[in-house]
């Protein structure tokens, strides 16, 4: 299945405002056939709880400014750890790095296409080699081959 087009546009806003706050490994998993409720999720993640805040903070306000979204819900933004997003459609998690090599959410949705962002490839884990390290990355920590 293909994104809708206003999903990709969600997504690439959220990623952009995320990249510009210096979030890392950003990554958009197209989950709407194992799902069949949500179009997307935009994963991200920042190496201290203050970060994860202004992230979720730019992305917020990013979204609101280009296309008057307001997310329908937010969770975990008081513990700074792992907060969600959630548009309807398009689903934010952004994650201190510790809690992303733990939840590996790239694992658990490893059947679902990745989504083109247009970031630069340092920014954007989805495209060419910063893809392989991403994944090369996640193995290390979870000591996987």
């Amino acid at each position: 299945m293909t994104l809708p087009e206003t999903s990709l546009a969600y997504l690439r806003t959220a990623a952009r405002a995320a990249d510009d706050k210096q979030a890392e490994n950003i990554v958009a998993l197209d989950v709407s056939d194992a799902l069949g409720i949500v179009d997307s999720f935009l994963v991200a993640s920042a190496s201290n709880e203050r970060l994860v805040s202004a992230v979720v903070d730019a992305i917020e306000d990013a979204l609101i400014a280009e296309h008057d979204l307001r997310p329908i819900r937010r969770e975990g933004k008081g513990q700074g750890r792992w907060v969600l997003l959630d548009y309807g459609d398009v689903v934010v998690h952004v994650q201190h790095d510790e809690d992303r090599a733990f939840y590996a959410l790239e694992r658990l949705w490893n059947e679902s296409p990745v989504v083109d962002l247009g970031l630069t490839p340092a920014a954007d884990a989805s495209t060419g080699d910063a893809a392989e390290g991403a994944g090369s990355e996640l193995d290390d920590l979870h000591g996987a081959a």
